[in-house]
C-alpha cells in the first residue's frame, strides 16, 4: 500500500481524543487501567478519571489496540456519554440480584432438593462475579493484580476447600457492592453533566423572515435565533429584540431571575420566562459561556487534590505488601503443621481486607462533589489542589474598582457656588460632555438623564486629555474638569477646598471666568462588600487588604469605611504583583480578588487567585484559579467554608478507611475472620467513603 508524505506525517501527528468509559465501576480499576493504557505503543498520555467516568488520550497512529484492551477489562470506549452509567448500573443490580435468587434457591434445596445446592451455588457464583472473573484474567495477563484477582483467588480458595456456600457469598456480597458503588458514582456524575443537559438540542433561527428549527451545530456567530417563552437558550449572544426575565442560575449560581432587554448579554443553559427574545448569536455552543464552564468543571475532576496524591502513593505501596504478607502467612501455617483449607482460608481473608479501594476513594469523591456544588453555585474552581488552598487562606487581598464597588461611577452630590441651580448645572455638564467616552463622563450624563435634563448645546469644544473640556454657549465660555485644570485656565477654584471627605473625585464648572458647582462623583461600594470583610474575619482570616490604582484619597476612603488592616492606592498592574509576590514568598496562602484582566499578574503571583464577575468572559476564565461567574462577593466566604469542610471530610474518610481496614487486617491475621465479612467490610467501607463525600454535593452556602 503506497502513502504519500502528507499521509505518513497525519499518521504520527499527535492527536487528543476524549472517551466515555461505558461500565468504569471502580476506582482501582481506573487506575490501573490508566497504566496499562499509557504503556501502548503510541498513546503519549492517558489520564483515566473515575469521578466523571471520561478518558483523554494524547496518541499517535491507530486506537485500535487501546478499544481492544478496554473491551478486554469488561469495558466499551464511545464518544457520547448519554446516560450509560444509568445501563450500567441497572446490569450490576440485576446480576447482584441473580445472585441472590442463586443463593436463596440454594437455602430452600437444601431441604427439598440437596442434590440441585452444589450447582445453585455454583451459578449464584458465576452470576455474581463473572465481570469480575475476566477482569482478574486481564489484570494477570497485564501483571497489574488488583481487587479482581484478590476475589477471584478468593472464591476459587474456597471452592477447592469445598466450601462453596463461602465462595457463593463472597461473590454475591461483591456483587452487591460493585452495584451500590456503580450507582452512587453515577449519581455523582449525572450532578456534574447536569449543566449540558438544560441547554436544547436545537435553536429557532431566523433567516430571511422565515422561521426554522434547526440543530443548535448549525447556528453560526452573526445568525439571528428566537428564544420562544419557557425555552432554554441555546446560545451565547445579544438581545436585538424584546424583553424578558431570564433565570441565570445555570451559569452565575443566582436563582433570581435578570431583566433581559435591547443590548443585554444573554448565555447558553439560561432559563427564558415570560417574553420572547430575538438574540444575535455571539458564538457558536463550543465556544458558548457553559460549555467553557462544563469544560473547566471536568478538567478540574482530573487534577489530584494533595491528600490524593497521598493515598495513591500509599496504595501503591500498601497493596504488594498485603499480598506477600497473606502468602507467607498461608505458607508458614501450613508448615506449622494447620489444615491447609483453614491456612488457605485464613491467607485469602486477608487478601480480601487488603484491597484499599476505599482509601483510594477518600480524596477524589469529596473533592469532585464539592467542585460540582461550587459550579451550581456560580463559582468555578480550576482543580481540587485550588479547593484545599482556599480553605488555608491566611491573606485576602481585594482590588477595589469593579470588586469591592459597582465599577459604575455616580455622581452622589452637586454643590452650588453661583448660578441657577442643580438642573440647570446638570444641563450644561451633560452637554459639555456628551461626546466623551470617559466613565466619569457617562456618570455626568447618567444623572442628568435620571433628573430629567436636557443637555445644553455647545461649539468650539476643546478636550484636554485627563484634564478637562473646554465649550462656547453663545459668548460664554464653559470650562469642565478637576480643580487643577479650572486653576491652570485662570478660575479660582479656592472655594473647592477639601469638599470631598470621602474620596470622592471632583468635577468643577465655571462659566464667563467664575466657578458654578462641583459635582461629586464616586464609585459606590457594593452592598455586601462590608458584610462580606465582617464575614471573612469570622472565619478567622486576619489579614484582609485592597490594592488598587484609584486615588490615594479615595482609596483610604473605602478602607476606612471597610476596616481594611492595609492598603494602597495609585498601584500600576506590576506593582500589585510585586506586592502578592512578597507576600506569597513569605509563605503565606494569599487569595488575590480582582476582575480577571486587568489584575492578571496579582491574580497569577497568588496561591489563589479569583476573577470577578467572568461570566461572558473567556480572558477572566482562563486568568484565575477560580472565577465567580456573577459579581456576587458574598460567594468568597462559602467556598472558603466549602474548602474547609471539603479538607474534614477528606480527613474523616481517610481515617474511617485507615481504622476499619486496619482492624479488618488485625481480625484476619488473627483467624477471626472469614472470608465474607471481609468483603462486606471491603465493599461496606468504600460505600461508606462514597456516601460521606457526596454529602457535599448538599452543602449550603449559609455553611450550614
Amino acid at each position: 500500500m503506497n502513502m504519500n508524505v502528507n499521509e505518513v506525517v497525519r499518521e504520527y501527528d499527535l492527536r487528543e481524543k476524549v472517551y466515555y468509559i461505558k461500565g468504569l465501576d471502580c476506582s482501582a480499576c481506573a487506575r490501573q487501567l490508566e497504566t496499562v493504557i499509557g504503556r501502548l505503543k503510541g498513546v503519549e498520555e492517558c489520564i483515566v478519571s473515575y469521578i466523571t467516568g471520561k478518558m483523554h488520550l494524547r496518541y499517535r497512529g491507530s486506537l485500535e489496540e487501546v478499544h481492544r484492551l478496554t473491551r478486554a477489562y469488561g469495558y466499551r470506549l464511545q464518544e457520547c456519554g448519554e446516560e450509560t452509567g444509568t445501563a450500567v448500573a441497572v446490569r450490576r443490580i440485576l446480576r447482584a440480584a441473580a445472585a441472590g435468587m442463586g443463593l436463596f434457591a440454594a437455602l430452600l434445596s437444601l431441604k427439598y432438593f440437596p442434590g440441585l445446592t452444589v450447582y445453585l451455588l455454583l451459578f449464584s457464583t458465576i452470576a455474581g462475579g463473572l465481570t469480575t472473573y475476566r477482569r482478574a484474567w486481564v489484570s494477570l495477563r497485564q501483571k497489574q493484580p488488583d481487587m479482581n484477582v484478590l476475589m477471584t483467588v478468593a472464591v476459587i480458595g474456597a471452592m477447592l476447600s469445598g466450601d462453596f456456600w463461602e465462595g457463593a457469598v463472597v461473590a454475591f456480597l461483591f456483587a452487591v457492592g460493585n452495584a451500590l458503588e456503580t450507582y452512587t458514582t453515577e449519581k455523582n456524575r449525572r450532578r456534574i453533566r447536569a449543566l449540558i443537559r438544560s441547554v436544547p438540542r436545537t435553536a429557532h433561527r431566523l433567516q430571511d423572515g422565515n422561521l426554522m428549527t434547526v440543530p443548535v451545530e448549525e447556528i453560526r456567530e452573526g445568525d439571528t435565533i428566537l428564544v420562544r417563552p419557557g425555552e432554554n437558550l441555546p446560545l451565547d449572544g445579544e438581545v436585538i429584540d424584546g424583553a424578558s426575565y431570564v433565570t441565570e442560575a445555570a451559569i452565575t449560581g443566582e436563582p433570581l431571575p435578570v431583566e433581559k432587554k435591547k443590548g443585554s448579554a444573554v448565555y447558553a443553559g439560561t432559563l427564558n420566562g415570560d417574553g420572547v427574545l430575538t438574540v444575535r448569536v455571539a458564538s457558536t455552543w463550543q465556544d458558548s459561556t457553559l460549555a467553557r464552564i462544563i469544560k473547566l468543571v471536568e478538567d478540574a475532576q482530573e487534577r489530584h487534590v494533595p491528600a490524593q496524591r497521598f493515598t495513591d502513593r500509599f496504595a501503591a505501596v500498601y497493596t504488594p505488601a498485603v499480598l506477600l504478607l497473606a502468602a507467607v502467612i498461608t505458607i508458614l501455617d501450613i508448615a506449622r503443621g494447620s489444615v491447609w483449607n483453614q491456612s488457605l482460608q485464613r491467607g485469602l481473608t486477608l487478601l480480601l481486607v487488603a484491597c484499599p479501594c476505599a482509601l483510594v476513594l477518600a480524596a477524589p469523591v469529596p473533592a469532585a462533589a464539592a467542585l460540582a456544588n461550587a459550579a451550581r453555585s456560580g463559582v468555578l474552581i480550576k482543580g481540587a489542589a485550588y479547593l484545599e488552598a482556599l480553605g488555608k487562606a491566611e491573606a485576602i487581598v481585594f482590588d477595589k474598582t469593579g470588586t469591592l464597588t459597582a465599577g459604575e461611577p455616580q455622581v452622589t452630590q452637586v454643590i452650588m457656588f453661583a448660578g441657577e441651580g442643580e438642573k440647570q448645572v446638570l444641563a450644561l455638564a451633560s452637554g459639555l460632555e456628551a461626546y466623551s467616552e470617559h466613565l466619569l463622563a457617562g456618570a455626568v450624563r447618567k444623572k442628568a438623564e435620571a433628573e430629567g435634563v436636557k443637555p445644553e448645546s455647545f461649539t468650539d469644544l476643546a478636550v484636554f486629555p485627563g484634564r478637562g473640556i473646554k465649550g462656547k454657549r453663545g459668548k460664554e465660555t464653559y470650562l469642565l474638569g478637576s480643580p487643577a485644570f479650572l486653576e491652570s485656565e485662570g478660575i479660582n477654584a479656592l472655594p473647592l477646598g477639601d469638599i470631598a471627605r470621602m474620596g470622592e473625585t471632583v468635577i468643577a464648572l465655571s462659566g464667563n471666568g467664575k466657578l458654578l458647582a462641583a459635582l461629586l462623583v464616586s464609585d459606590p461600594l457594593r452592598e455586601e462588600s462590608g458584610d462580606v470583610v465582617g464575614s471573612l474575619r469570622r472565619l478567622g482570616i486576619k489579614s484582609i487588604e485592597m490594592l488598587t490604582g484609584d486615588r490615594k484619597e479615595a482609596a483610604a476612603a473605602v478602607a476606612e469605611r471597610l476596616g481594611f488592616n492595609e492598603f494602597s492606592g495609585e498601584m500600576l498592574p506590576e506593582e500589585k504583583e510585586k506586592y502578592i509576590r512578597l507576600l506569597a514568598e513569605k509563605g503565606r496562602h494569599v487569595v488575590m480578588i480582582g476582575d480577571g484582566i486587568n489584575d492578571a499578574p496579582a491574580l497569577a503571583s497568588a496561591t489563589v487567585g479569583i476573577a470577578m464577575g467572568a461570566v461572558g468572559s473567556p480572558a477572566a476564565m482562563e486568568t484565575a484559579d477560580a472565577a465567580l461567574m456573577g459579581d456576587d462577593l458574598r460567594k468568597i466566604p462559602y467556598v472558603i467554608c466549602l474548602s474547609r469542610k471539603t479538607s474534614a471530610v477528606i480527613r474523616q474518610n481517610i481515617i474511617l478507611s485507615l481504622l476499619i481496614k486496619g482492624t479488618a487486617i488485625l481480625l484476619a491475621f488473627l483467624g477471626l475472620l472469614t472470608l465474607w465479612p471481609a468483603v462486606l467490610a471491603d465493599t461496606g467501607t468504600s460505600l461508606l467513603v462514597t456516601l460521606n463525600g457526596m454529602r457535599l454535593l448538599a452543602y449550603r452556602a449559609s455553611g450550614k
